[in-house]
């Protein structure tokens, strides 16, 4: 439980709603070079790293190494959703499976804590968005002949 007390999205959630989140969820231990999913799985659970490292990967480049603490595939909780990136453990690791049924039922059962939740996922909701207004300003100040497809001279 305290582990998932320092994951961000459950950070203010009621000690009994994570609790039962805690209690719920199933620890699964991975070996070096386990596949804990693959890009374009369809997603039924998010993952808390315990122990060890997961490489995310996104087509043979891998885009981020994650430890301890960290939530992979938080929009699972919500969402089915498609992986965005394949997860491979880097090393012996231990990960914690939460389900996004009992993620719900916990939110229907502590609505005060899915007020928080919701609030933190509006909340990177709009920073993606600033995020991506910025990507757009920057492409419209590089112009066309920067950011276009080279087109070639016969």
């Amino acid at each position: 439980m305290v582990l998932l007390a320092q994951v961000a999205l459950f950070r203010d959630m009621d000690r009994d709603a994570l609790r039962l989140l805690a209690f719920s969820s199933e620890r699964r231990r991975l070996r070096a070079g386990d596949t804990l999913f693959r890009k374009d799985d369809i997603s039924e659970y998010s993952f808390v790293v315990v122990s060890g490292s997961i490489t995310l990967i996104d087509d043979d480049v891998a885009t981020a190494i994650v430890g301890p603490g960290t939530l992979i595939g938080e929009m699972a909780l919500v969402s089915e959703t498609r992986r965005p990136t394949t997860a491979i453990a880097r090393e012996p690791t231990v990960i914690l499976r939460l389900s996004r049924q009992m993620f719900r039922r916990t939110l229907e059962e502590y609505p005060a804590t899915a007020a928080h939740i919701a609030a933190e996922l509006r909340q990177r909701v709009l920073q993606i968005s600033d995020e991506l207004a910025e990507v757009k300003k920057r492409l419209i100040e590089m112009g066309p002949e920067e950011t276009g497809p080279k087109s070639s001279k016969r």
